[in-house]
């Protein structure tokens, strides 16, 4: 006999609740993960809740058991299991052994049948059972040493709990599932009968087999029902209960624990891209001092002893000069006050030549006690030949950051030759985030000491120069190691495909000085004409408040959704076109506009909504985000945010100024070239369109854009069957919607609402359209298809844009796939092509401007005598 707990888990009840419960989650190849992570959240909860010293998990088998041979329409109304679903059980089974846990599945019978044994036995042994699930069937198996837990509600069945909530005590709950059936489970009970009925049965006659011995006493049609039932209920009887002699393989007190197999844990985890539980499974094995000087971090492959350099003096610096000169290349990265680049001071450089070797020199720590460092116009002094010697290459982690840095030292930083930020991008836009610790993770199976472990978080964080220079060193060392190490692993993977390849080599990294130079430079604007402007919008404002409480007889907050709300469709009774996920009238924009056609209310709160982000993003905000030392607007140009390749622009946002409303023009007057100078704005005509002509092969589309027609007009004059010279203004700004839609991937439903017109009169006009060009249809359907087998579409120029929800079994996923798939591949180009003229412009412009300084040379003389340069 023992005193010993078993904790028994109903796997098939978690898998199916996890399943509905959790989001549809996937990993960025399009695995479904969303059932994985809420069964081992649960069991993980589990354990942590009860800490078992006997456990198994119990899943259903494929296959008929001994109930379909008692009755062949058992379980005839269940769906197959989605193949969603069962894509993520052999995963859940995988983790599960890999945490030590026991798992059965056996034949033959079901789950509930080999928790119903193992229970028996378990009492029979003088074991506590605990056993979690949310099926209410395995009721039947509570007693005195047998209690049921249900995980997601965190409630507890015991003797009375089980009388509490079905009205009668465990021994009876067979008699209570005969009476009722189950629906699910194709189990017939008593017609009308439900659960109350049961229970009042059962209370009056005390089991099931007196009741059906009395049943001609239940009066009514009631009583009819039970009575016309008899025949079958033994049956039902037999279905519903559970058996408990099971032949296993085990018994509950072999049921024990294993040790954990961390590193099936951490393929696994790494696999469905569980970024927090491996962060915190390779943490516990990573765990050094902080401030040693020799750190040994823990790498899935090989453990082994990395060796980080705090150098302090001249001399130790003067070796690492020698060792950075005679590497091929090596790591580089800076710490400094702030992100802001402008404003940022050095603190400290960081070098490693190879994985496992680095060094911190600390250059700007400020606390008390903190050690002698070397001084900073001293180490920038003898580096600022090998960092600006263009032969000599580097590797950084978002190098542009460290070149702008650098920039306010007087060191343009050249040889910029590798970026793993920018590699990680390049390979694969949509796998991961492209921060170091997110790489170092999922490529190297590293967890690497992050920013807030060595400064802090909140209001207490502290800069890094007041971080001590031990710790730093850990932490600066690092970031060079890691960044070597991801170049020698990213880099292979890169090269592998010349077209990646070439767009790395050929456009992103060259981008990069192109990118620091255009942001350290910024731009001006006059703020008193914004300040200006903003007053104006206030005032707007106000008077467009008025009129909407004048509308809506009442005041209220044009900001507040539910307000809107209510005032639209509670006051006004306005028509309700679009729900909310929750089932409420929807306020969103494309709602507001279809409404404001015909009502003045929904057309004020969509001017208001506009103005007032004009204001707040661009008025109020831009003349506070000029930078006091410059008298400039600096923003950051990111080249691994969007997925397609285009920049991103952000602190501020300056790509995304409105120009469509006069509002909008009045703000992009705000920016201003100084004296002398003019700003000059260039862009591609109708460049995506163009791209679709070249991609699809579209003779009619092509010998628009080779005759320089007007591309919309002659589309309109192709799909309406007009002369080209008869085509109204209409026409073709429905020509225009019709072109840039199938760019997007529109749907005729999409199409009608954007010309507000019927859904068949839109789908005839994309009939139309495909008739006239063959080219484009052909190019889409094929597009499709292609993205589908290989999970990814390609630019003109090789760049890749992976696509991991291409395959997807949910129908609306699968479809947005299919819209980037058919956009991206023009996106993307148009990007490549814009950011190759950005290069080409900036060597313009350098030539040009060097050529005016030689010039300026040539024509000057120094004269001694006055000590000033005169001109010849």
């Amino acid at each position: 006999m023992t005193n010993s707990k078993l904790i028994l888990v109903d796997g098939s009840s978690y898998l199916y609740r996890a399943f509905h419960a959790m989001p549809s989650l996937t990993n960025s190849k399009g695995q479904p993960t969303g059932a994985i992570y809420g069964v081992v959240n649960m069991v993980s909860r589990l354990l942590k809740d009860y800490a078992p010293e006997h456990i198994a998990i119990v899943f259903d088998a494929k296959g008929k058991t001994f109930r379909d041979d008692l009755f062949a329409d058992y379980k005839a109304h269940r769906p197959s299991m989605p193949p969603e679903l069962s894509a993520q059980i052999t995963p859940i089974h995988e983790i599960l052994r890999a945490m030590g846990l026991p798992i059965l599945v056996i034949d033959g019978v079901e789950a509930d049948d080999v928790i119903g044994t193992l229970a028996v036995q378990a009492t029979q042994a003088g074991m506590r059972t605990v056993i979690s699930t949310g099926d209410k069937d395995l009721a039947q198996l509570v007693n005195a040493n047998v209690e049921l837990v249900n995980t997601m509600t965190e409630t507890v069945l015991d003797v009375a709990g089980v009388q509490e909530k079905f009205g009668v005590p465990p021994n009876r709950i067979v008699d209570f599932l005969t009476l009722v059936g189950d629906t699910v489970d194709n189990v017939p009970g008593v017609a009308k009968v439900g659960p109350k009925t049961a229970a009042k049965w059962i209370a009056d006659y005390g089991s099931l087999d007196e009741l059906v011995a009395r049943a001609q006493e239940v009066g009514g049609k009631i009583g009819e029902n039970l009575r016309e039932a008899l025949p079958r209920l033994e049956l039902s009887r037999q279905l519903v209960t559970i058996k408990c002699d099971v032949e296993l393989p085990v018994g509950p007190l072999q049921l024990g624990r294993t040790d954990v197999d961390r590193q099936k844990l951490i393929e696994i985890y790494r696999q469905c891209e569980f970024k927090s539980w491996l962060k915190e499974l390779l943490g516990s094995e990573q765990e050094n001092s902080a401030g040693d000087e020799k750190v040994a971090p823990i790498t899935e492959q090989s453990p082994r002893e990395f060796n980080y350099d705090m150098v302090l003096t001249e001399q130790a610096f003067s070796e690492w000069m020698r060792v950075l000169e005679a590497a091929p290349v090596f790591a580089f990265d800076t710490e400094t006050t702030s992100l802001d680049y402008i404003n940022a001071q050095i603190v400290g450089v960081s070098f490693s030549v190879e994985p496992g070797r680095a060094a911190y020199v600390p250059l700007g720590h400020r606390y008390l006690g903190v050690p002698t460092q070397l001084p900073l116009d001293w180490v920038l002094a003898q580096l600022k030949p090998l960092l600006e010697n263009p032969d000599r290459p580097k590797i950084g982690q978002n190098l542009k950051y460290d070149m702008s840095v650098l920039a306010n030292y007087d060191i343009e930083l050249k040889g910029i030759k590798y970026d793993t930020m920018l590699e990680s991008y390049v390979l694969d836009s949509v796998a991961t985030r492209h921060n170091m610790d997110a790489l170092a993770l999922k490529y190297l199976g590293y967890k690497t000491v992050s920013y807030e472990e060595v400064t802090g978080k909140g209001a207490g964080q502290k800069n890094f120069s007041a971080v001590e220079v031990e710790v730093a060193t850990r932490y600066a060392a690092e970031d060079a190691d890691i960044t070597m190490a991801l170049h020698q692993k990213l880099y292979p993977m890169l090269s592998e495909h010349a077209g990646l390849k070439r767009v790395f080599e050929e456009i992103v990294i060259p981008l990069v000085p192109v990118l620091s130079r255009i942001e350290r430079r910024g731009v001006l604007l006059v703020a008193g004409l914004l300040r200006v402007q903003s007053g104006e919008l206030a005032k707007r404002l106000l008077e467009i408040e008025q009129e909407a409480y004048d509308v809506a007889g009442d005041r209220f907050n044009l900001a507040s959704p539910k307000q809107i709300q209510e005032i639209l469709y509670d006051r006004l009774k306005l028509p309700v076109t679009k729900k909310t996920p929750k089932g409420q009238p929807s306020t969103a924009e494309d709602v507001l506009q279809e409404l404001a056609e015909e009502y003045p209310l929904p057309r004020l709160i969509l001017e208001h909504r506009g103005l007032s982000k004009l204001k707040s993003t661009y008025t109020d905000t831009l003349p506070e985000q000029i930078n006091p030392r410059t008298g400039r607007v600096h923003t950051s140009y990111q080249q691994a945010v969007a997925a397609t390749g285009r920049l991103s622009s952000t602190d501020p946002n300056l790509q995304n100024i409105p120009v469509r409303t006069a509002e909008g023009r009045r703000i992009r007057q705000a920016f201003i070239a100084p004296p002398g100078h003019r700003l000059v704005s260039a862009d591609y005509s109708q460049i995506e369109l163009r791209i679709m002509a070249h991609l699809s092969a579209d003779e009619r589309l092509l010998k628009a854009f080779g005759a320089g027609e007007d591309v919309h007009k002659a589309t309109a004059a192709e799909v309406m069957g007009v002369p080209l010279a008869e085509v109204t203004s209409e026409q073709r700004r429905s020509a225009k919607a019709i072109n840039f839609g199938l760019i997007y991937g529109m749907s005729a439903f999409g199409l009608a609402r954007q010309l507000g017109i019927a859904r068949d009169e839109a789908q005839k006009y994309m009939d139309h359209y495909f008739e006239r060009y063959p080219g484009v249809k052909h190019y889409m359907d094929r597009i499709r298809s292609q993205a589908a087998q290989q999970g990814y579409v390609e630019t003109l120029f090789g760049r890749r844009l992976h696509l991991p929800e291409i395959n997807a079994a949910n129908a609306q996923r699968r479809q947005y796939a299919e819209r980037t798939a058919i956009n991206a591949p023009m996106q993307g180009t148009a990007a490549d092509i814009i950011k190759l003229a950005m290069i080409r412009v900036d060597d313009w412009v350098g030539r040009v401007m060097s050529r005016r300084a030689l010039l300026c040379r040539c024509m000057m003389s120094w004269c001694s005598r006055c000590r000033t340069i005169r001109w010849k």
